[in-house]
C-alpha cells in the first residue's frame, strides 16, 4: 500500500538572520581618529547570536573581523568566538579599559572600529536620536557614556530604557 498526497515536499528555506542596525560614520581621510565610529542597535543581550549579524555586515565594509571585545556589565554570557563569512572572530572582555556602552571591533586590514551600543530595551525614538549623533561626522567627540547620559537627561520622559521600543521600525537598518 502507498500514501499519495496533494501536496508538494516541503522545500528547505535558508534562515536569514536579521540584519544589524547600524549608523556608521562616514570614512574620515584625516589622521585623527574620533572616539566613535557609530552605533550599533542590537535587537537582544544574546551576544551569540547578535554578534555574528554584526560582524557579518561590517566584515566586507571594513575588511576581515578578528577581534571584538565588550565590556560585560549589561552583557550576560560573552562568547570565546563567533563564525562569521566562514572564519573565526575571536571575542573578549574587558572590564575597566572599555566603556560599558562601547564594543570594539578588530579588522587586520583597517583597524580598529568603536561603536556606541543602545540597549536593546531603548525606544525607537531614543535609538534614533543616538544613533544621529553617533554616526554623524560632524558630531563633537563624546564618549558612548558621554551619549547615553545626555539622552537620558535630555530625554527622561522617553526613558532609554523603558523597553517600550519596537526593534524593527529604524529606518537606519543596514
Amino acid at each position: 500500500m502507498s500514501a499519495t498526497t496533494d501536496q508538494p515536499p516541503p522545500r528547505a528555506v535558508p534562515f536569514r538572520a536579521p540584519t544589524a542596525r547600524l549608523a556608521l560614520k562616514p570614512v574620515n581621510p584625516s589622521p585623527s581618529r574620533a572616539e566613535l565610529d557609530g552605533a550599533w542597535w542590537p535587537r537582544s543581550r544574546d551576544l551569540t547570536h547578535e554578534l555574528p549579524a554584526l560582524a557579518d555586515v561590517l566584515d566586507p565594509l571594513w575588511g576581515r573581523i578578528t577581534r571584538i571585545a565588550v565590556n560585560p556589565r549589561y552583557w550576560p554570557v560573552i562568547p570565546h568566538r563567533i563564525y562569521v563569512n566562514g572564519h573565526v572572530v575571536k571575542v573578549g572582555w574587558f572590564t575597566t579599559e572599555l566603556d560599558p556602552h562601547k564594543i570594539l571591533l578588530l579588522s587586520g586590514t583597517s583597524g580598529r572600529w568603536d561603536l556606541l551600543v543602545i540597549p536593546p530595551e531603548t525606544t525607537d525614538p531614543s535609538a534614533a536620536r543616538l544613533m544621529t549623533a553617533a554616526g554623524a561626522s560632524t558630531a563633537p567627540q563624546s564618549t558612548a557614556t558621554a551619549l547615553m547620559t545626555a539622552e537620558r537627561a535630555d530625554h527622561a520622559s522617553s526613558s532609554y530604557d523603558a523597553g517600550t521600543g519596537q526593534a524593527g521600525r529604524l529606518a537606519a537598518e543596514v
